[in-house]
């Protein structure tokens, strides 16, 4: 699958940063292209991966390259502002090997959880390719300025994009970590595990294609009917041959208890995808689709296994609509599977983000105080929590 990346604030041009790290490395080949936007110029600058001219600073006259700080009203004003100039940045890089967009941002700050909902509007109206957003929600020691932040962002990127997934980084932050620590091992679990996904159907440069190819249009599919998706991940250690004549020899005379253990694995480690730590806790019986996917060492991938993961997928979700595929990379020491879940309607976090916001809304005097931000419109808010536009 092609994606066309877009890292908008902090967060996003960090993860993006790595996406392009993980797809040079792998040779995958899987982003199409990429582009960092911020209002902060030193966060631009301390990229490593992404090309200085994919970099693209905004609001300049507003902040002075500074950054918004947590106001992402005033995040959405300036890409709303700046708009075409984002949008010609964009038509710049050509979409024309692009199946989808992917705008990454954190939620709870000021640029990205601001600015990504005006991009997704925006991109909607001018491609037909589907737009789709990847949000990460701030951990609770964050406060209650992020989470209104990240409430408010919620409510309004959901309804521009045609999936949203969901990081909860809450979920994944260790005891006793820094947040800059948990930031950086966090994002590495993030892009592994769609790195796995956008890589199926692809050729990567060795060559390899799978034999039950996954390819874009399946996922697109799968995440149709827009909402919100989690990702699930589990890997095993395997022995990897070598992929030269005896280990395709050996692959052609397998034994029945040979298939037989790859099926086990295979099923085994679905289910521990599934039932383990997913980007974001929710219930997994609400999921009205999903996707199965395994890739690694090719000699431990079969049909078999693949096909009864996801009859045991179909028969936990509501939904009936269960794809699945495998992506061989030779030379793999790994097994991994990885589960798309989209269309989950019940997701805990989000409604506890949402009484977190409430509260914060109530003492919002309070919190710009401290922030030393301004927010006018949410100055004058009633009780309820409102979308950014």
């Amino acid at each position: 699958m092609k994606l066309f990346l877009i890292g908008f604030g902090q967060a996003g041009g960090r993860v993006v940063d790595l996406f392009a790290e993980y797809d040079k490395r792998t040779g995958q080949n899987s982003i199409a292209r990429s582009l960092a936007i911020n209002t902060a110029k030193s966060d631009l600058m301390g990229l490593k991966y992404i090309p200085m001219e994919d970099r693209l600073l905004i609001g300049q006259s507003v902040v002075k390259g500074h950054g918004v700080g947590a106001d992402n009203e005033m995040g959405a004003k300036i890409a709303t502002d700046e708009i075409y100039t984002i949008q010609s940045a964009i038509d710049e890089r050509g979409t024309h090997r692009v199946d989808a967009f992917l705008i990454i941002a954190g939620m709870g700050g000021g640029t990205g959880s601001g600015g990504a909902p005006v991009l997704a509007r925006r991109l909607k109206t001018l491609y037909n390719e589907p737009v789709y957003g990847l949000g990460f929600l701030p951990a609770k020691e964050e406060g209650g300025l992020y989470a209104l932040n990240a409430a408010r962002s919620f409510m309004t990127l959901v309804k521009e994009v045609d999936n949203l997934f969901l990081f909860d980084n809450d979920l994944w932050k260790k005891e006793g970590e820094t947040l800059e620590d948990a930031y950086n091992h966090m994002n590495d679990e993030i892009v592994r595990r769609f790195g796995v996904l956008i890589g199926a159907g692809e050729r990567t440069n060795r060559g390899d294609v799978g034999q039950m190819v996954v390819d874009s249009s399946e996922i697109i599919n799968t995440l149709k009917g827009g909402g919100i998706s989690v990702i699930g991940y589990a890997r095993e250690a395997v022995e990897s041959n070598s992929p030269g004549f005896l280990s395709r020899l050996f692959r052609r005379h397998k034994t029945t208890l040979d298939t037989l253990d790859a099926t086990t694995r295979i099923v085994s480690l679905v289910r521990r995808a599934v039932m383990g730590r997913l980007t974001t806790q929710c219930d997994i019986k609400t999921a009205e689709k999903a996707l199965v996917l395994m890739g690694g060492a090719p000699d431990e991938l079969n049909k078999k296994g693949i096909d009864k993961a996801k009859l045991w997928v179909e028969e936990l979700i509501d939904g009936t609509e269960v794809r699945g595929g495998d992506y061989p990379i030779p030379r793999s020491k790994y097994v991994a599977a990885v589960v798309l879940l989209s269309g989950i309607s019940d997701i805990p976090r989000i409604k506890e983000l949402q009484r977190m916001a409430a509260d914060a809304q109530d003492n919002i005097e309070e919190l710009v105080a401290k922030s030393g931000k301004k927010y006018d419109e949410l100055m004058d808010a009633d009780d309820s929590i409102k979308p950014l536009f």
